[in-house]
């Protein structure tokens, strides 16, 4: 999780800070340790010249120890001073220094730990990685078939959108023929129907005519006066009536009735 943005403002500020402090540690411990030394030698230095201004003042004293000998000599007291001063100081530095290697040992511990952690969470991180990227390349596979299969039915939409087209040609040109053939149908429906109508016509004409001439002959056949004259005069009649010609192998029957044909024959 992403720390706010003043924290981390603060933070780097702080390193920046400590970074500038510690950056001449080492030469202030270096002139510490040199004005510590400096200070000893001035004691020594102090202790040496107290004891040879001892050793003026009594002439009779020697600088030389002489083994077995009560007196001290003051110049030796006071370099043996020096010395355990020296050595004091030697002491203190280097309970100073194993305090601050064993800080270092601490540290190098922790260091060591938080490597491990870091390398641990290192290889995590690079197994997550390695697993992303294989995430990543399955993926990218997908989306490449999936491109692959989308252009494949593109290429088919494309083609039915073609065939679509010719199909929608071809069934316009088939209702156009279609309509045309409809038209004529009519044309030879209502031609066919007119001439059926006019036989009919012919054929009414001549069963009305074939009807006045039987009621003319049964009336010439009921008055006996005029029946030699009358049936001259109807067969002159007959024969001068020309019967309708028959359309066809039909031949109208002298029998038949009047026929009222209807527009569906």
């Amino acid at each position: 999780m992403a720390e706010p943005a003043w924290q981390e403002q603060i933070r780097l500020r702080l390193v920046e800070r400590n970074a500038k402090e510690n950056a001449f540690a080492s030469i202030i411990e270096q002139y510490r340790r040199l004005a510590q030394q400096t200070k000893l030698l001035k004691e020594r230095n102090a202790s040496l010249l107290r004891a040879v201004g001892s050793v003026r003042e009594n002439p009779s004293s020697s600088t030389v120890f002489v083994p077995g000998s009560g007196e001290e000599n003051p110049v030796r007291a006071a370099y043996m001073a020096s010395l355990e001063s020296q050595i004091s100081s030697l002491r203190d530095e280097l309970a100073t220094v194993y305090k601050t290697q064993g800080q270092n040992a601490q540290r190098l511990l922790s260091m060591n730990e938080t490597l491990r952690e870091k390398e641990e969470l290192s290889r995590i991180d690079a197994e997550n990685l390695r697993k992303t990227r294989d995430e990543l390349a399955v993926i990218r596979r997908k989306v490449d078939q999936h491109s692959e299969l989308m252009a494949e039915k593109d290429r088919t939409v494309q083609i039915l959108h073609d065939e679509i087209s010719t199909l929608q040609l071809e069934l316009g040109q088939i209702e156009e023929r279609n309509q045309t053939l409809t038209k004529d149908n009519a044309k030879l429906l209502q031609r066919w129907l007119d001439t059926k109508q006019a036989e009919a016509n012919r054929m009414n004409e001549a069963n009305e005519f074939y009807e006045d001439m039987r009621s003319h002959r049964a009336a010439l056949k009921d008055s006996p006066s005029n029946g030699i004259g009358s049936l001259g005069q109807g067969k002159g009649e007959l024969n001068n009536y020309h019967h309708p010609t028959p359309t066809g192998n039909r031949t109208p029957s002298p029998a038949a009735k009047t026929v009222d044909l209807t527009p569906n024959g």
